[in-house]
């Protein structure tokens, strides 16, 4: 599917010149989403609510939050069986 150009945009010069520092070699070949599959399978990203992520500034912040959480919660079921 072609994409159709966009009005009112301004052209973008076309400069396919790398600069000296990249090898050619080292870029050609590769392959475009290659390890898509593999990172989402091991990333959960969650967006927090912003009054959340106000009270909880940090990764660690929440993530103990919520082991405190799954111990409450399993300490509690285990008492009302």
């Amino acid at each position: 599917m072609r994409k159709r150009p966009m009005k009112n945009k301004r052209k973008v010069e076309n400069n396919d010149d790398l600069r000296p520092e990249y090898e050619a070699e080292l870029i050609r070949g590769g392959v475009r989403g290659k390890y898509l599959k593999s990172y989402r399978e091991g990333t959960n990203l969650v967006l927090l609510a912003p009054d959340v992520a106000a009270v909880f500034k940090t990764e660690k912040a929440v993530n103990d939050a919520l082991r405190n959480y799954i111990q409450m919660r399993q300490t509690s079921h285990s008492h009302s069986t």
